[in-house]
């Protein structure tokens, strides 16, 4: 969690509960919700960005593949065209 261990986050923890007085506690609980919904909420606009974008590479994907077929085929066809050879009449 953010690159600390257990013991570290309840060392930190036991340590608040030292400092802070115990009449503040609510404030810091209600503090401490307010944050943890602000980033929940972030993280959930974020997962649903990321899912839209993806559904929208998905739908986009299909039509970049027909893209690239019709583009091979007509190289394709460009290259494997015989060259037209004019001849040169010699008087």
């Amino acid at each position: 969690m953010f690159g600390i261990s257990w013991t570290e986050f309840l060392v930190i923890l036991l340590v608040a509960v030292c400092v802070v007085p115990v009449k503040n506690w609510p404030d810091v609980a209600r503090f401490f919700a307010k944050v943890f919904k602000y980033i929940r909420n972030i993280v959930w606009k974020l997962s649903d960005f990321s899912e839209q974008v993806q559904h929208r590479l998905d739908l986009e994907k299909p039509i970049d593949d027909l893209i690239n077929d019709a583009g091979k085929e007509i190289f394709e066809r460009k290259t494997k065209s015989k060259p037209v050879k004019k001849s040169v009449k010699k008087k």
